[in-house]
């Protein structure tokens, strides 16, 4: 029969908390896309994406190599991209920062932001390429309102996962 009170000192966290909660916050952000804002141009920044990044930025080993595909599949339902595109990209990012890890010593804050940065460009230009290839090619520079915004909004959402993932390994 379990004790009513345990001691702080013998308990562990939520097994649900530390396998589900990462998963679950990228596909929360994933879902913020789906948010009826109707523009001429893009502009919300894609925060499944960022989210992500967050993640396997402060917690390199946390996910496979492979966990960029099906995030990216859920991210393809919400953002009204062709399906599979994001799966593609994300595991393209993946596969980039794997190879970083493997390759690198140890990274402070700066290069984190800079790593974040190139990824963010490199899969809205190729989102929008995806698309349509031979008009979007002339008209990437409606992309840089999106791309700025998500680069300035990076820091913020990686100092939110950071705070959930305190408190998701948190007693």
């Amino acid at each position: 029969m379990a004790k009513p009170y345990r001691s702080r000192i013998n308990r562990q966290p939520s097994q649900f908390r530390i396998k589900f909660i990462p998963s679950i916050t990228v596909i929360m952000g994933s879902m913020i896309t789906a948010l009826p804002l109707v523009t001429d141009y893009p502009i919300l920044p894609p925060m499944g994406l960022l989210v992500l990044l967050s993640w396997r930025l402060i917690r390199p080993g946390y996910w496979p190599v492979w966990a960029g595909f099906p995030l990216g599949m859920i991210d393809d339902m919400f953002s009204g991209q062709p399906f599979g595109s994001a799966a593609f990209l994300w595991s393209l990012v993946f596969l980039a920062l794997e190879t970083l890890d493997r390759r690198g010593v140890g990274r402070d804050y700066w290069q984190d932001w800079l790593i974040a940065s190139l990824s963010i460009i490199f899969v809205l230009i190729c989102g929008m390429l995806v698309i349509d290839f031979q008009s979007n090619l002339l008209r990437l520079e409606i992309l840089v309102p999106q791309i700025l915004l998500s680069i300035l909004l990076y820091p913020f959402v990686t100092r939110l996962i950071g705070a959930i993932d305190n408190w998701r390994v948190a007693v």
